[in-house]
């Protein structure tokens, strides 16, 4: 007659809680010997401890709990064993290539951060020539809060034609910058190479600025209002500029969304100016 052991008793010899045994049974993992009609009380033999052992052996190399119970269960070839070992041992080379490819990414965001880690000049105001760059852009009046799903377009749209952008991404803000919504704004997504357009994305060139203030600051790009625009209206009073009439200010990201920790990034606020 076979020795029976509780499942409490059986747990304490097996090193596995009353819960993962009550799973194991629930899955059809290890059944209990017995269990008794009455009290519902599950009953293992000295012999399933070896049973345990095969669990804890396969979960070691990565088997899932379903995974394991053909092991347990079937009487399976030797043709069928290795199948299973060949579709787990893909299963697991695919998971070390995803794991170096992780690896390999944050190894990269490091070696950035160590890059570019920034620290802005004590003058963070310059006054220079802004080059033409070309660009795909799309303008529309919307809220500001749709600003990162314009942005989102036009990187869709560009890497449709295998570009990635070359460049930092510039908003152009053609109406009030005050806060207030809607607003008239312009993404530009910068290119290396002439795509074709569309209806909605213009291909060309953002035109030059013969004389920008641009102003360096930290930009949260989806907040109400830019403090800097205050920030500049400041300066350029104290320093004899005037914005030059019927020219757009830009705002250039130069901080990638990847590489974003916190709410804002390093950006240039790009004022076009003439003399007072």
């Amino acid at each position: 007659m076979l020795s029976l052991l509780k499942i409490g008793e059986f747990a304490k010899w097996s090193r596995v809680s009353v819960k993962t045994l009550r799973f194991y049974d629930d899955i059809g993992l290890l059944k209990p010997a017995a269990v008794d009609e009455h009290t519902g009380y599950r009953y293992y033999t000295e012999a399933q401890l070896l049973t345990v052992k095969r669990i804890a052996a396969f979960k070691e190399q990565g088997f899932t709990l379903e995974q394991i119970v053909p092991f347990l269960q079937q009487s399976l070839s030797p043709e069928d064993v290795k199948s299973k070992l060949s579709d787990k041992q893909a299963e697991l080379r695919r998971t070390i290539r995803e794991a170096q490819r992780q690896l390999d990414d944050i190894d990269a965001r490091m070696a950035r951060v160590e890059r570019t880690e920034f620290v802005p000049p004590a003058d963070s105001v310059i006054v220079r020539t802004v080059e033409p760059r070309l660009a795909a852009t799309i303008r529309d009046v919307v809220p500001r809060t749709r600003l990162c799903l314009l942005l989102d377009e036009a990187a869709s749209y560009v890497r449709s034609f295998g570009e990635e952008g070359s460049g930092p991404l510039t908003v152009i803000w053609h109406g009030r910058s005050d806060g207030t919504d809607p607003v008239d704004l312009e993404v530009a997504m910068p290119l290396a190479h002439t795509i074709p357009g569309s209806d909605r994305v213009r291909i060309g060139y953002l035109p030059e600025v013969k004389t920008a203030a641009v102003f360096l600051h930290r930009c949260d790009p989806y907040g109400s209002v830019c403090t800097a625009i205050g920030d500049s209206a400041s300066w350029l009073a104290s320093n004899g500029f005037v914005p030059a009439p019927g020219e757009p200010i830009r705002e250039t990201y130069l901080t990638p969304d990847r590489d974003m920790y916190g709410p804002t990034r390093w950006a240039e606020l790009l004022v076009p100016v003439v003399r007072a």
